[in-house]
């Protein structure tokens, strides 16, 4: 009997305590996400990552930087298999090309700042993350430079998202600059 009340206290105690890490850890996010741009996509990517449970700051920054790496990579094979299959125009074919390639130009340098994180460099990795952020605008811009050439609006939204993406991991990084 006494071992049962023992083992239902033991159990009830790491219930507690579990619980308690889980509201600990999204209070990091909440207070690493609060002086984010966009405080609900910031605490929404990371609350959606597992991983996020056992990060520390540079963690969440890290995470954050992941999720951008996998839009960046997504855009750029949607752009190269889904857009440039369907294109009849051989112009909007190498516009969409070049878009293609700024989106994985895009993901390499966010993979550059997740190294520059991992060495603390973090004024490296603000520097890629601010480069990542201008690709979508370059292949924007490059589609201006076609005249007659219309910007493809299923790519707005992915543009837009990486941006927002970048933003936020920039203002995380932005945050452990200042910490240390």
């Amino acid at each position: 009997m006494a071992s049962n009340i023992l083992y239902l206290f033991l159990l009830l105690l790491a219930h507690l305590q579990a619980e308690a890490f889980v509201k600990g850890d999204a209070t990091l996010i909440k207070k690493t996400c609060k002086s984010s741009k966009y405080y609900d996509l910031c605490f929404s990517s990371l609350k959606s990552d597992p991983s996020s449970a056992n990060a520390d700051p540079k963690g969440l920054a890290v995470i954050m930087v992941g999720i951008g790496i996998t839009n960046a990579t997504s855009t750029s094979s949607y752009l190269s298999s889904h857009l440039l299959g369907t294109a009849n125009d051989s112009t909007l074919k190498r516009g969409l090309k070049e878009c293609a390639y700024k989106y994985a130009c895009a993901s390499d340098a966010l993979q550059s700042s997740a190294q520059d994180l991992a060495s603390e460099a973090y004024d490296y990795a603000s520097m890629h993350i601010t480069a990542a952020s201008d690709y979508p605008n370059v292949c924007h811009n490059l589609f201006k430079g076609y005249p007659g050439l219309v910007y493809p609006p299923e790519i707005a939204p992915r543009e837009d998202g990486l941006k927002r993406l970048c933003d936020v991991a920039l203002g995380i990084v932005e945050n452990l600059t200042w910490k240390w």
